[in-house]
Parts: structure tokens; C-alpha cells; sequence
């Protein structure tokens, strides 16, 4: 199995219980996760060697998240310790009609007010295979929309595969601000998670007023304006409610698109890390030599699976998946 690099923040995320208001709520839940924990996570559950970086307070949230990263088998040695406080956001859950809504609180983190980069090239990527960072690390600040460049500039120096997720945030920055970024970055990506609007609205790609499949026409476009990425992946998702979701993985490589099988999620118990496990689900696939077909159905019946269990990280085995890839959905196992 592979080594892999992740790095980004990871906060505590405090929910509310389903039906309950946040304006109202006098009682929350809470769960450690972000987008790259997460990735590395899944991968750390499918068997890969995997290390985290990032930085929280050296107070006990902090030692609380370096025991949720051991807990499944995540290296801590690059988890720094320092800085003011943990970052934290809050979710209103969403129920039937009424959409899932998110408060930020996390200005000033031990993460996001690093001064400078805290690890040496040498002890980050020693041995490292692939690395996978996202557009929310690049998004917290200006310095770290300028270190997510250096550290892949990096990667690829040493040989490194790269692994970019744009996972824009609307409420950290601009589309010009992302854009103006991902024309840095994109140049330097191997595996590229990027759908139809980020197509559109931060790569600048025209409207599909052709014929062809719209997932297709988008792939191929951002392709030709990126050659060098050698793979493309997203999901499409129907949101009937926010307890109902229809969910299909696509992923595009050598100029051919794949698409998974169809899930219906119903009800649906956390849809928080979603996609994340689906970017978890296509970089094992690649990593691994699975065949397209076989990439893309494992993902999404991963991304699934999480749909399933509270909090941001799935939890399934690779073994888990293929599992539940090859039986009767919702029969007992006895």
C-alpha cells in the first residue's frame, strides 16, 4: 500500500440534534473532522500508511484530536502543537424539506494563524507517494493560499503525486480569489476533484451548448485546459430532501468518463464528509490498479456507507465496502 501526505485544519464540529433550531438549542454534539483528516482517514481505514498535518492548541481539545487521529490509524508525528484555540463550527441539522446550515468560528486558530511553515520539506515528504491537500487550506488565508502552492510545487519536485479537491467554500472566499488560485495549482495536480461549476464559475470554461453529456463536455474541457491531470472525479447528487439524496460517482481518465452505480440514501443519518469519502473511495482505486468501473463503484458505495454513521469520517474497512458493494442493500447479515 501506498504512504500518503495529507494536510490541512481540523476542528470540532458541534451539531445540533435533528429538528432542533440553533437559535434554540441548548444541547450539541460534537465531532472532529476536516476535509483532508478526513480523506486521510478513509485511506488509513483502507489500509494505507497515512500521516496528518496540521496544528491545534496544546490544551485537551487538541490532545482530544490526536486520539481520534491514532484511533484509526493515522501518524500524528506532524501534528504541531501551539497557537490560541481549536477552530469549531457549528451545523444546524437538516430534516426532510429544511436544508442543513453552517456557522463558522474559526478565526485566530492554532492552524489558520501559523506565522510560518512549522515542518521541514525533508519530514514531510520523506517516502511519500501521494499528497492530498484541498482548496479550504488555501482558502483560510492569503499565506496559506501562497504555502498550498509551495508545498505542491514541492511534491512534484520529489516525484510526488499530487491530489487537489477545490471543495470551494463560499463563506471563506471569493470565486475570483479561487480562481486566480487554482491557475497556480492546477498546473501542478495529478487528481483533480472538480465538477460542473467549478468548471464554470473558477475555471472560467464555457457553458455546454452542445450535444454531448454535460459531465463529459466538462471533463474534457477542463482537460484540455489542464493536461496535465490525469483524472477528474465528482459525484452527482439529486437532493430530494435533506434526508433523501439519489447519489452516482463519475470520474474521467484517459479521455474516457465512467459512471457508478446509482444509491438512493434514504433516510439519510449524516451527510457531513460525503465527499470526502468519495475523493478517499477514487484515490485508493488509483492507488490500488483498480479498473475504472471498479474505482468509481467503490467510491461511491463508500461515500454512501458514510451517509449512513454520525460524524465527519467514514469509518468502513475496504473490506466493508466490497461488502456491501456485492449485497442486498438493507438485508440483515446473519
Amino acid at each position: 500500500m501506498s504512504k500518503i501526505l495529507t494536510l490541512g485544519e481540523i476542528m470540532l464540529r458541534l451539531s445540533t440534534d435533528p429538528g432542533t433550531l440553533m437559535t434554540y438549542s441548548t444541547n450539541f454534539t460534537g465531532h472532529y473532522g476536516g476535509g483532508e483528516a478526513n480523506v486521510g482517514i478513509s485511506l488509513a481505514n483502507f489500509g494505507h500508511e497515512v500521516a496528518f498535518a496540521s496544528k491545534v492548541p496544546a490544551n485537551p481539545l487538541g490532545v482530544a484530536v490526536r486520539k481520534h487521529l491514532k484511533s484509526y490509524g493515522i501518524c500524528t508525528a506532524l501534528l504541531r502543537k501551539g497557537g490560541e484555540r481549536l477552530g469549531t463550527y457549528y451545523l444546524e441539522s437538516g430534516v426532510g424539506e429544511r436544508a442543513a446550515s453552517v456557522v463558522y468560528d474559526r478565526a485566530h486558530s492554532s492552524f489558520s494563524s501559523m506565522e510560518a511553515l512549522e515542518w521541514d520539506f525533508d519530514e514531510l515528504f520523506e517516502g511519500v507517494n501521494l499528497f492530498h491537500i484541498s482548496g479550504v487550506t488555501a482558502a483560510l488565508t492569503k499565506e496559506w493560499a501562497a504555502w498550498s502552492v509551495e508545498l505542491v510545487r514541492e511534491a512534484k519536485r520529489r516525484g510526488v503525486k499530487v491530489s487537489f479537491d477545490i471543495n470551494y467554500r463560499a463563506k471563506l472566499w471569493t470565486q475570483a480569489e479561487c480562481g486566480a488560485f487554482l491557475q497556480q495549482v492546477l498546473p501542478l495536480t495529478d487528481y483533480l476533484s472538480a465538477g460542473k461549476l467549478d468548471a464554470l464559475y473558477l475555471m472560467g470554461i464555457p457553458e455546454n451548448t452542445s450535444e454531448q453529456e454535460d459531465v463529459t463536455y466538462y471533463y474534457e474541457k477542463m482537460a484540455e485546459k489542464y493536461p496535465n491531470i490525469e483524472v477528474f472525479y465528482s459525484t452527482i447528487r439529486q437532493v430530494h430532501s435533506a434526508s433523501h439524496n439519489v447519489l452516482q460517482g463519475t470520474m474521467w481518465r484517459k479521455g474516457e468518463t465512467t459512471f457508478s452505480n446509482v444509491h438512493t440514501i434514504t433516510p439519510i443519518v449524516d451527510r457531513v464528509g460525503g465527499g470526502d469519502a468519495y475523493a478517499a473511495g477514487i484515490l485508493h482505486g488509483i492507488l490500488s490498479g483498480y479498473t475504472a468501473e471498479h474505482t468509481v463503484d467503490f467510491a461511491i458505495a463508500a461515500s454512501s456507507m458514510k451517509h449512513t454513521i454520525h460524524g465527519d469520517c467514514n469509518q468502513f474497512s475496504a473490506e466493508e465496502v466490497e461488502d456491501f458493494m456485492n449485497s442486498e442493500s438493507g438485508a440483515i447479515k446473519r
